[in-house]
């Protein structure tokens, strides 16, 4: 069975040692370094990844994140490759499912915050793979958009949303609708189909974390 979250694990890290800790991301503010440090409190650190969520424990959580982040670069990159198999998000168990996700966005985070990128053309089980997740992201990222919002991937399916009203479509691949709902609408490449200021207000609403 192919292993889409590992694959996309070992592509970020080495992405990561290509471009340096200082390169940019498209996460406003974060390096690659506070990229990668981000991820190892995620893995490892299960007493303040929940500050990644949860409002009250941001503060405590920033604070791990900054320490790990002041770790050399090499070291960094290492725990990002290789997390440890006791990790709840990432032992053998739990790895395709909770990380194909989180490995393509924050692969594409630095990618895309690169001049002349272009989208990957993806494996047909990655795009399906990335299918699944929309399902979630459309339900607590776009469940009261004030329209009756339509979200179609060609050859995977099609959802809905929104509190009814004028009709919009927001149509692309698994990967790029992914992006989109996630918050990195601005880099994502999607169409959107509907009167004016719905697109606009769809485009720069606040849809990640």
């Amino acid at each position: 069975m192919p292993r889409y979250a590992r694959a996309e694990r070992e592509a970020l890290a080495d992405l990561m040692l290509e471009v340096g800790p200082d390169a940019p991301t498209i996460n406003e503010g974060w390096t690659a370094r506070d990229l990668a440090a981000h991820l190892v409190v995620r893995e490892r650190r299960p007493d303040a990844a929940g500050g990644i969520l949860l409002p009250p424990l941001q503060g405590y959580a920033e604070r791990v994140r900054l320490r790990i982040a002041a770790r050399p670069w090499s070291e960094l990159v290492a725990q990002v490759r290789r997390p440890p198999v006791w990790s709840p998000v990432s032992n053998p168990l739990t790895d395709e499912v909770a990380n194909t996700m989180e490995f393509f966005i924050h692969h594409e985070d630095i990618r895309r915050a690169r001049s002349g990128w272009q989208p990957r053309d993806l494996p047909a089980g990655l795009t399906a793979r990335l299918w699944r997740p929309v399902a979630l992201l459309v339900r607590t990222r776009v469940r009261r958009f004030p329209a009756s919002l339509l979200v179609q991937a060609p050859g995977h399916g099609e959802l809905t949303a929104g509190r009814g009203g004028e009709r919009v479509r927001l149509v692309g691949s698994s990967g790029e609708l992914v992006l989109f709902l996630s918050g990195r609408q601005r880099v994502a490449r999607v169409q959107i189909d509907g009167p004016a200021a719905l697109a606009e207000r769809l485009r720069t609403a606040p849809l990640g974390l």
